[in-house]
């Protein structure tokens, strides 16, 4: 091992019984470790937050099956380079492609992938911090099994901590002495390399102050805050502190508080986040906490979005903030969000049930024998472009996903769908 990688890299382990957490995936018994001791790994998808053993898991899948192994970061990688390790690996028998951030990657870039991972020219194995249903188009995702990291418990990160200083080479030569780790887990923030990183920042030696290799380094809170206020930077757009501020700016809204949310926007802002994935919190925010008690919201946040990702920093911090203190002074529902959980729930439940007769598509004549289409009545032909008819399946008749808001816009709603549907379904 290199001595002058940093402590993170220096520490990654290569086999999984020295990995540190995420036991629901690699434990004894586990699907991804059956899968590797078998030797026979699928495509996937690795899904978590910073700093949690995503890559750490690709270079143990690599170490146990000594395949070839190609890596590419999505953030300076393109088609020409997926392509050229695609070539290199059709010499070999299996190779295995992984892609850091690979939600950076854009259709055509993700599209370049397909043909080998369904030919098994190569693995993928893709590590991504964004949920891949929103940045993984579906033609991907469904040729890779998804497995979900969590973040690291305290105990798991302590772990680390003692690990580090017992095992590693270069901190050996100190003696160091952990006699407080509160400030060391708070600023790191579940990060694991972020972590180790600032470890080692602090337990180096400073030549121009007589520090030796023989040196004693007792670390405490105290030690740590004025290490870390000095040395790293307020905002982690990759760390902890990214997922906290940007519940932070979501909960303000959602809680009808501009101020809180514009706050934490410009603390978004001033660190330099991603201006598209701001806006696309909002967008999304739109239709899950305000919906259909106020549709123009889902309407700005969508212009917002196509606005920012036009022209960027600095003129789109205003965009971003006129969009946001109107989604917080907006009348919310989540009525929407609640009808789709609730109907997912109601498949995953019941299972593919049949789609009722007379509202199946006809377009042949042996579909209509099967009477397919038969009394089906075209709403527009009724009163009020309005007729009476069953458009769930049997087993779920009467039941009411869609339940509105309490408030102005969706109160005409629930009237007009009483109106219709006359005491059927519970509004």
């Amino acid at each position: 091992m290199n001595p002058t990688a940093p402590l993170a890299e220096r520490m990654r382990p290569n086999v999984l019984d020295d990995l540190v957490g995420q036991e629901h995936l690699t434990g004894k018994g586990s699907i991804l470790r059956k899968s590797i001791e078998q030797g026979n790994i699928p495509s996937m998808i690795l899904w978590g937050p910073p700093g949690v053993g995503k890559t750490t898991i690709a270079n143990i899948i690599a170490h146990a099956l000594s395949v070839p192994y190609f890596q590419l970061s999505a953030i300076s990688s393109g088609v020409k380079d997926v392509r050229e390790i695609i070539e290199a690996a059709k010499e070999t028998s299996k190779a295995i492609l992984f892609i850091d951030e690979i939600h950076r990657f854009n259709k055509g870039q993700q599209d370049a992938l397909l043909g080998a991972v369904e030919k098994g020219i190569i693995t993928l194995i893709g590590a991504t911090t964004e949920n891949p249903s929103f940045e993984v188009n579906s033609a991907l995702l469904s040729r890779c099994q998804v497995y979900v990291l969590k973040a690291l418990q305290e105990k798991d990160l302590i772990e680390l901590l003692h690990q580090a200083i017992s095992k590693d080479e270069v901190l050996q030569q100190y003696k160091i002495e952990l006699t407080e780790t509160e400030a060391l887990l708070n600023i790191s923030g579940g990060d694991a390399r972020k972590l180790l990183n600032l470890l080692e920042l602090i337990a180096s030696p400073n030549p121009s102050k007589g520090g030796t290799l023989k040196q004693t380094f007792i670390i405490t809170d105290e030690l740590v805050m004025n290490v870390a206020q000095k040395k790293i930077a307020l905002y982690d757009k990759q760390g902890e502190q990214h997922y906290d501020i940007i519940s932070a700016f979501i909960k303000s809204m959602r809680g009808s508080d501009p101020n809180g949310a514009v706050y934490w926007l410009a603390r978004m802002i001033e660190g330099g986040e991603d201006v598209k994935f701001i806006a696309r919190r909002m967008l999304i925010f739109a239709s899950e906490d305000i919906g259909n008690a106020n549709p123009n919201a889902l309407l700005l946040a969508n212009a917002s979005f196509d606005a920012v990702s036009k022209i960027g920093y600095p003129e789109s911090r205003i965009i971003l903030s006129q969009c946001a203190t109107y989604l917080a002074s907006s009348v919310k529902s989540n009525a929407a969000v609640v009808a789709i959980m609730e109907a997912q729930k109601a498949v995953q439940q019941n299972g593919d049930l049949p789609v009722p007769l007379h509202i199946r598509n006809a377009p042949t004549k042996l579909m209509k024998d099967l009477d397919y289409g038969k009394n089906y009545q075209y709403s527009h032909l009724g009163e009020g472009n309005f007729i009476e008819q069953e458009y769930l399946p049997e087993k779920l008749i009467g039941t009411a996903f869609y339940k509105p808001g309490n408030n102005a816009r969706e109160n005409e709603l629930r009237k007009f769908l009483k109106e219709r549907w006359k005491g059927k379904y519970n509004y």
